[in-house]
């Protein structure tokens, strides 16, 4: 009878404590699941405050009429939304993988050790076999938090120039001057040369025939260039005076005119081609025939040197100490 009752006491327990592993491992999945739902509603309702912030501001209500726009605020838009589907994915994943990690040690916990071995040897092999998605995947993370490039913008990512029409996590999708939609992996892109943020630079060179009144053709040309930045419909596209830098070469037939005007990023190349229009109106009412129209792009230390312009920055000179003579004998 003792054995009995013994025997039926701990069935009981059993019974109890399976029936409480279940209990537990029930609570783990609800909750977990619960707290996915909680973080996800946060995630979306953070990227919709932004997403709406800005189509507020802007007083539209589609999003495609901001994609089109030539507005800046599709870089937040679009940077909202990538990061917050990454946010998404790293929740999803994670309490997944914690979930996995809390059953398998309240089901089985003596095969924790066995897992754990194995788990890493999964991950060691998928980390070693999906390293350049890993890699892609980091770099276009960083790139879209950092701000590097956005729709719209005119890039040099080394394998492709031309327009950013999509930033995505793993692939930026660039469009080249002839048309053709080039897909960059973000792993492949070692350097962004952004030619759309901040100002850029309008640089004319112009050969003027050896034998002409230099000083008056510059006088002309800087004249054209400041009556231009003037016009009420060129005034806001030109960011500051127009500067004439000087001589930059000298040859047998020409004599090469640097004209240099700071302007909007986006507006750069209507402004070299309305000032060459006006440059080659003016020079003709000069009288002055160009040998030929040179086109320099500043590369290397040649465009490091001019970066500030035509007056470079001040310094200490440099104190000399001469060697004593030594008296002759």
């Amino acid at each position: 009878m003792e054995d009995f009752t013994l025997g039926g006491l701990w069935a009981a327990v059993s019974d109890f404590y399976e029936a409480s592993r279940l209990l537990q491992g029930l609570t783990i999945v609800v909750g977990a699941w619960v707290l996915r739902f909680v973080l996800l509603f946060v995630i979306k309702r953070v990227v919709d405050r932004i997403v709406n912030g800005v189509k507020h501001k802007e007083n539209i209500h589609d999003t495609q009429v901001l994609l089109t726009s030539p507005l800046a605020a599709v870089r937040v838009v679009q940077r909202t939304r990538t990061l917050g589907g990454v946010l998404s994915s790293i929740v999803t994943v994670v309490i997944v993988i914690v979930v996995l990690l809390l059953l398998f040690n309240l089901f089985a916990p003596q095969a924790t050790g066995a897992f754990a071995l194995i788990t890493a040897a999964t991950g060691a092999g998928l980390g070693f076999g999906a390293q350049n998605v890993v890699k892609d995947v980091l770099n276009g993370l960083f790139m879209v938090a950092e701000d590097q490039l956005g729709v719209g913008d005119i890039v040099d990512l080394g394998p492709a120039v031309g327009v950013v029409e999509s930033v995505d996590i793993r692939i930026t999708q660039v469009r080249d001057v002839n048309g053709t939609l080039w897909f960059v992996r973000n792993g492949e892109i070692t350097r962004v040369g952004n030619m759309s943020q901040g100002w850029a630079r309008v640089i004319i060179d112009l050969a003027v025939p050896y034998d002409a009144d230099v000083d008056a053709v510059q006088e002309r040309i800087l004249q054209t260039a400041t009556e231009l930045a003037a016009t009420p419909k060129w005034k806001s596209r030109i960011l500051e005076k127009p500067e004439i830098w000087g001589i930059e070469s000298i040859s047998a037939e020409a004599v090469v005119v640097r004209l240099v005007v700071k302007t909007a990023s986006a507006t750069k190349d209507d402004v070299a081609r309305e000032l060459r229009s006006r440059l080659k109106r003016s020079l003709d009412e000069m009288g002055v025939k160009l040998p030929a129209l040179n086109s320099i792009v500043l590369t290397g230390f040649d465009g490091a040197a001019s970066v500030r312009g035509a007056r470079p920055p001040k310094t200490r000179p440099v104190a000399v100490t001469l060697p004593e003579e030594k008296p002759k004998k």
